[in-house]
């Protein structure tokens, strides 16, 4: 193979490694999470919870109205869940297992912003669950619907 055409292919190959620009930064702020933890800067819950509700704060007017109410719904709902952030989201732990999370629309340039479940919830309804949703507008029945989600999720 001519050396220009292995360059060429070796700088094609070098440029992408199989994940976008939006999928790195979730994993470095995944890493960075990890740290905070492990060096005891999160110390309690409200230390995690105060981390959470500013990456909410942090997010588009229409997707930060959303998830201020999810994390409210879910707060209520399922008192004993712990609010954490993972990948750069802000999520609810089990254990230390999520439960659920909420993805903001602009996280990975996405239409909607979408509250997801875990394998760790326990939604498992035959042999087809969804375990992700679309949400673009919070209703009072889109609030009860999530509530019994959030319920299921942890029993």
């Amino acid at each position: 193979m001519p050396n220009a055409e292995k360059s060429a292919k070796s700088t094609a190959a070098t440029s992408y490694d199989g994940f976008t620009d939006e999928e790195r930064a979730a994993m470095k702020e995944h890493a960075q999470e990890l740290k905070a933890v492990r060096g005891g800067k999160r110390k309690t819950k409200a230390d995690a919870e105060a981390a959470v509700l500013e990456k909410i704060a942090e997010m588009p007017e229409a997707d930060r109205v959303i998830a201020e109410r999810l994390h409210a719904v879910i707060k209520e709902n399922a008192p004993e869940l712990t609010p954490k952030l993972w990948y750069g989201m802000p999520a609810y732990a089990r254990n230390g297992k999520v439960v659920c999370f909420v993805q903001a629309a602009a996280k990975f340039k996405s239409r909607y912003l979408t509250l997801g479940f875990d394998d760790s919830a326990t939604l498992d309804d035959g042999t087809m669950w969804p375990t992700a949703f679309a949400v673009t507008e919070l209703t009072p029945a889109h609030e009860k619907t999530i509530a019994a989600l959030v319920q299921k999720a942890v029993r």
